[in-house]
């Protein structure tokens, strides 16, 4: 069963477009996330009990084809989904050239392509940094920190590399412990991309990723992921690469497999969380309706014709 850090924290429930966030409902939920060995062995979570200041469960990466079971274990509750996604992941025990292999030609095409004109602004080699000792953390977290501070992650998501000092200090102890790769790309000299991932019982998990916009027509994320694929395949005695929660264009590209998930909200039946759950229940409709309208009419391209005439 996975682990559960117990106690509820505050989790709002954001109205969000997008990476945009409307407005938000506060609620003091226990979080419940599976991990990927959760994920493929469709284990169903162990619920804690809920102390009189809890709303709920958010139970995060649920396989689709559990959510019934689940509905059931948390029987009284409100039960709702609030988002459905595949938790992707990579075989690192194929091979490089394997796995080379189950991407599809379209991609592994792109990524060449990508690869030379990046290393064509580099002098001709592409320029990758390895960090995984831990008197050279210090160097890559300042680094990579310039390029977060740039980042749609951290200016619209909050969630860049951060900074606090307990993070830096859990780094340094995971890389003295061996359970830290993180990798910089350099373009013409300058940093571009970062990409940090902690090591938990031979699974490498995608947990901070960021590239400087100036950098983004050049795709320098995917570039430095598939160096980081190689490394990774190299090294050998890993076993996964988890790109952890929710979809991405970028995951798909990458991945070797994935497993349906959903994010399930169990409540407690009050008035309020029945009232917050119409609310957001109402708005992601309307939500997923204007999408499918706007791409059935194609007006995200009358959009950019305005704004280019």
């Amino acid at each position: 069963m996975t682990g559960v850090a117990p106690g509820a924290v505050p989790l709002p429930l954001r109205f969000q477009i997008g990476a945009r966030t409307l407005g938000s409902i506060p609620r003091r939920l226990v979080r419940v996330p599976l991990d990927l060995a959760d994920v493929l062995d469709g284990r169903l979570p162990m619920l804690p009990p809920l102390d009189a200041s809890a709303d709920g469960y958010l139970i995060t990466s649920l396989p689709e084809d559990r959510l019934d079971a689940m509905r059931f274990v948390g029987s009284g509750k409100i039960a709702f989904v609030r988002q459905r996604y595949v938790r992707y992941h990579a075989d690192l025990s194929i091979g490089h050239d394997a796995y080379l292999a189950k991407l599809s030609g379209n991609t592994r095409g792109g990524l060449k392509r990508k690869t030379k004109k990046i290393a064509g602004l580099s002098g001709g080699e592409l320029c990758v940094r390895r960090f995984r000792a831990t008197e050279d953390m210090g160097e890559f977290h300042v680094i990579a920190r310039g390029i977060s501070a740039t980042t749609y992650q951290e200016k619209l998501l909050g969630s860049g590399l951060p900074d606090d000092a307990g993070f830096v200090r859990r780094m340094y102890e995971m890389a003295a412990a061996d359970r830290i790769r993180a990798w910089l790309l350099y373009i013409g000299g300058k940093p571009a991309a970062y990409l940090y991932c902690p090591i938990h019982d031979g699974t490498v998990i995608y947990q901070f990723v960021g590239h400087d916009p100036v950098f983004a027509d050049l795709s320098p994320g995917s570039v430095l992921h598939l160096a980081a694929m190689r490394d990774l395949h190299d090294e050998g005695g890993l076993t996964r690469f988890d790109f952890t929660e929710g979809e991405g264009q970028h995951k798909r590209q990458l991945s070797t497999g994935g497993v349906a998930c959903v994010d399930l909200l169990l409540l407690r039946p009050s008035i309020a969380n029945r009232a917050t759950m119409l609310a957001i229940g109402s708005f992601d409709r309307g939500t997923a309706f204007a999408k499918r309208v706007v791409r059935k009419h194609d007006l995200g391209g009358l959009v950019r014709k305005i704004r280019r005439a």
